[in-house]
């Protein structure tokens, strides 16, 4: 009776739509709520403080600010992982076949950089933002492909999670380089000094986690503290979990990536949308979204996204530095690189970020980032539906 009762569910999450699915329902939930009888409800929890620690070893943060600093950590954690291993052994480990989502990539985040830089160039403050539209969202995206099955080749799914994988890549960067604060010497050499005993770790090959874990947690404080943002701490004790190709019957980052997927994309993503979708729709008009953050941001997804992505990628083939995916066509790739600009998570995050002294624009961030990505899944989506044989 049980297995019979648990057969749909199991079947849903094994859908590769599913954590698309579940991150849409949970900002759907999150503008629901607020702009609701429960709306002061939702913004006041957020803000309710928590101290997690022991003695006055620990820091005392909003919820939104654990949410945000420390489950982010374990996303960028498990990204990283999977940007290691495409690196040593899958899609992005031949030159050849990595070379056209690499350069589409870095269209996909020049381009949509430059737009929203054109339209708020003359704002110093609002300039802040200019990385906010250059982010993909893995999963929405890659949920949105999979609701058209087999209508897309498997070769334009692979070429949109390798770039969404070098997207992310390239957001990493920039958190790291633009959008950290005042820096502390002393936390830093902290972290240098944690860094190199995960080497050390590595170097022994010890396979177990908990060494690893220990030491990460530690470094992660230690970044925070450091004013780098706290997320790079799971970048780098990621980039420091062993993983050799010749290690075919054990690798710990296979075996972390496998068993913190389903709490990744079912449990940390959606309590992140849920988290920082949620805004007052109060006095919503036109003239709110052609204010220079929201339209820098709906442009730079939905305009900026597919021409960056589209205009690099035709010229690196017209010129032999890559090949198109197989069983693709213009029009196809044209679809995938409108999805392209389905920024969500990754876009919500970078305006935290770009935005935390400014929170008044907060809400225009949200708005934008939403609407873009709305526009791109629908275009995508039926650019792809139309075009595409059964």
């Amino acid at each position: 009776m049980i297995k019979k009762l648990s057969k749909p569910f199991k079947w849903f999450f094994q859908l590769e739509a599913a954590s698309g699915l579940v991150l849409l329902i949970a900002a759907i939930i999150a503008l629901i709520i607020s702009n609701s009888n429960f709306s002061k409800l939702y913004f006041d929890s957020l803000e309710y403080y928590l101290f997690i620690g022991i003695n006055n070893f620990g820091l005392k943060l909003s919820l939104h600010h654990w949410i945000n600093d420390l489950l982010m950590a374990i996303f960028f954690f498990f990204v990283t992982l999977e940007i290691k291993r495409e690196f040593i052994q899958g899609e992005l480990s031949n030159l050849k076949k990595a070379l056209l989502p690499i350069i589409g990539a870095v269209g996909g985040m020049l381009i949509p950089a430059l737009v929203y830089i054109v339209i708020n160039f003359e704002n110093t403050a609002t300039l802040n933002g200019w990385a906010i539209p250059s982010a993909t969202d893995i999963a929405f995206s890659l949920g949105i492909l999979s609701l058209l099955g087999s209508r897309v080749p498997i070769s334009l799914k692979i070429f949109l999670t390798a770039l969404a994988i070098i997207d992310d890549l390239g957001a990493i960067l920039i958190i790291a380089f633009f959008y950290s604060g005042d820096l502390s010497v002393s936390y830093l050499s902290l972290i240098l000094m944690s860094y190199i005993f995960l080497l050390i770790l590595n170097k022994f090959g010890i396979k177990k986690f908990l060494p690893y874990l220990i030491i990460g947690s530690f470094m992660w404080f230690f970044t925070y503290k450091s004013g780098i943002h706290a997320t790079i701490a799971g970048v780098l004790l990621a980039s420091a979990v062993p993983h050799r190709e010749k290690e075919k019957d054990f690798s710990l980052l296979i075996k972390l990536e496998h068993a913190i997927s389903p709490y990744v994309a079912f449990i940390i993503m959606p309590i992140f949308a849920f988290a920082n979708a949620g805004v007052s729709l109060d006095g919503l008009s036109m003239s709110s979204l052609l204010q220079p953050v929201p339209l820098g941001i709906l442009l730079g997804l939905f305009i900026g996204k597919q021409v960056g992505v589209m205009l690099f990628s035709f010229v690196a083939v017209k010129v032999g530095a890559a090949q198109m995916p197989d069983n693709s066509n213009w029009l196809s790739l044209y679809g995938v690189s409108v999805l392209t600009g389905i920024g969500f998570t990754m876009s919500l995050f970078v305006g935290n970020l770009a935005f935390a002294e400014n929170i008044e624009y907060i809400d225009g961030v949200k708005i934008g980032v939403l609407s873009g990505s709305l526009l791109s899944t629908l275009f995508g989506y039926f650019i792809l539906l139309f075009t595409s044989k059964k």
